[in-house]
């Protein structure tokens, strides 16, 4: 085994090199480096294979640990094809195979930033060499693997509705037929055919209760209207009960693509640091969707959700993808365009016409210090045009960022914000900024980030919010905010909500993970 050990790969299995592991290896091996521990009197090798079986569960692939194989070679052991090359062989090829589903359970199988990810992850480390032995000496190695997962409460949804899309996907379903030619859509009260196979699966999902009665026909009305927005709600479309091509389309998912978002899910909720008790906000970019927790580390609910606006998918204008901290609040911001927005949007803008200055209640700035400028002329035009001048909105009513400025400091000049434009949050697909997180209720996050503070009452939140003249105020501590991406959620209600993929790192995360 100690020769194993140090040649630091095995050609039987699917990732021969296990390098990395081989230090911890060695310390798992040392206190007698020949001696079975897989193969000793009673040892649990039949239920750690058994585990290793069940990585599914987990939203994993058993074929990344060798399972098959490893069973065989364990199975010819047991019955008596047990030379002392093909013991030892085993023996690491197993612990490998652990040393490798922790690992993955605990930290994720691939780098974020290799899917697109600006983390920086900060997990707890772990001692394999320890939870092997652990699991050995106690018979137990199932409490090992499952000590090692992330303890997110969504951690543990996603993983029972994975297991849910799994048995939802063994069952054999009708196709829900196309629509009529030249039938656009249909509306409750209409007669289509497909109404048999969409009460199937709205019924297998949970949108139609179990008490609802078959169609007996083809009219489209009843139960099956209820159940067909409350399927709408759950995958982002506009929960009008009318079945279109959109609605049409995702009812027509497999559900093997559902566990295969699921999966994906996981992965990244495992790239999350473990959060210190305490309040962690969090936007999950594809769900237009913010959720405040008072505790991030144990809370099941969110005390505060809203609607949100983000990045438009354009490469310039995605939101990304990061783990920041909120440390102070402006009140009645100013909005400093952006250098991008400025030399790409304002200046043209104030060209064609002069009459944009007035109307958005700019200014400019130098750049190197000195009294605002207010006035637009030609040699103010120059100035801006040079990048000697920066233009920023003062604040009011109209101003971009509304009537406040949550201040995550980063490099990326991303912040959450309110916005005059409330009309957007009607919109399903809200994916309307250049990047910052606009918000439906403002006030609702102020009155939450600043709930230590009782002279922060919703009063004088409005009232800063509306005064017109910037104030910051600090945090007491700072809060974590999770800029997050996932095509797959499960709700404090236990619903499983799927979104489209509409920056494609579900794509760039699947590529990840087949070049490993």
């Amino acid at each position: 085994m100690r020769a194993l050990v140090a040649s630091g790969s095995l050609s039987q299995l699917k990732r021969p090199d296990f390098s990395s592991n081989r230090a911890a290896l060695e310390r798992f091996f040392a206190p007698s480096a020949d001696a079975a521990r897989w193969l000793a009197p009673g040892a649990p090798w039949n239920e750690a294979l058994d585990e290793l079986a069940s990585a599914p569960t987990y939203g994993l692939d058993p074929a990344d640990y060798d399972v098959a194989w490893l069973r065989a070679e364990f199975d010819s052991i047991a019955k008596g094809d047990d030379g002392i090359e093909r013991r030892a062989r085993a023996e690491v090829a197993l612990t490998v195979s652990l040393f490798r589903l922790l690992s993955d359970l605990h930290f994720g199988r691939v780098d974020p930033k290799r899917a697109g990810f600006a983390f920086k992850t900060e997990h707890t480390p772990l001692d394999l060499p320890a939870l092997v032995q652990s699991a050995i000496d106690s018979h137990d190695v199932h409490a090992a693997i499952v000590s090692v997962e992330p303890t997110f409460p969504l951690y543990k949804r996603l993983k029972e509705a994975l297991a849910q899309a799994r048995t939802m996907a063994a069952e054999p379903l009708s196709p829900v037929p196309a629509l009529p030619k030249n039938v656009r859509k249909i509306a409750p009260g209409d007669s289509y055919d497909g109404v048999g196979p969409i009460a199937e699966r709205l019924r297998l999902v949970g949108d139609l209760p179990a008490s609802a009665p078959n169609p007996t026909d083809s009219r489209y009305d009843g139960p099956l209207v209820e159940a067909v927005r409350a399927y709408q709600e759950r995958h982002g479309l506009k929960p009008d009960g009318i079945l279109g091509a959109g609605t049409l389309a995702e009812l027509s998912v497999p559900f093997s693509q559902r566990v295969r978002q699921l999966e994906l899910s996981m992965e990244r909720l495992r790239w999350l640091p473990g959060f210190a008790p305490g309040a962690v906000i969090a936007v999950n970019i594809p769900s237009f969707r913010l959720w405040a927790f008072e505790n991030g580390r144990e809370d099941d609910a969110a005390a505060l959700t809203m609607r949100v606006i983000v990045g438009a998918a354009a490469h310039t204008r995605e939101t990304p993808v990061f783990i920041g901290e909120m440390r102070y609040l402006e009140f009645s911001p100013y909005w400093n365009v952006p250098p991008s927005i400025q030399r790409k949007e304002t200046l043209p803008a104030l060209r064609r016409d002069p009459g944009y200055w007035k109307r958005e209640d700019l200014e400019a700035v130098p750049v190197r210090g000195g009294a605002p400028i207010t006035s637009l002329d030609a040699t103010t035009l120059d100035g801006i045009a040079s990048g000697a001048l920066r233009v920023r909105q003062r604040p009011g009513p109209d101003n971009a960022l509304g009537g406040v400025k949550f201040v995550l400091p980063n490099t990326m000049n991303i912040y959450l914000h309110g916005t005059p434009a409330q009309q957007l949050f009607a919109e399903n697909r809200r994916a309307f900024s250049h990047g910052c997180i606009r918000l439906e209720d403002p006030p609702a996050l102020a009155a939450f980030v600043l709930s230590d503070r009782p002279e922060w009452t919703r009063e004088r939140i409005a009232a800063a919010m509306s005064a017109g003249k910037m104030t910051t105020t600090k945090l007491t501590r700072p809060i974590p905010v999770v800029l997050f991406y996932t095509t797959a959620i499960v709700d404090a209600k236990n619903r499983a909500l799927f979104t489209d993929d509409i920056y494609g790192y579900d794509a760039k995360l699947e590529a990840a993970l087949a070049a490993r």
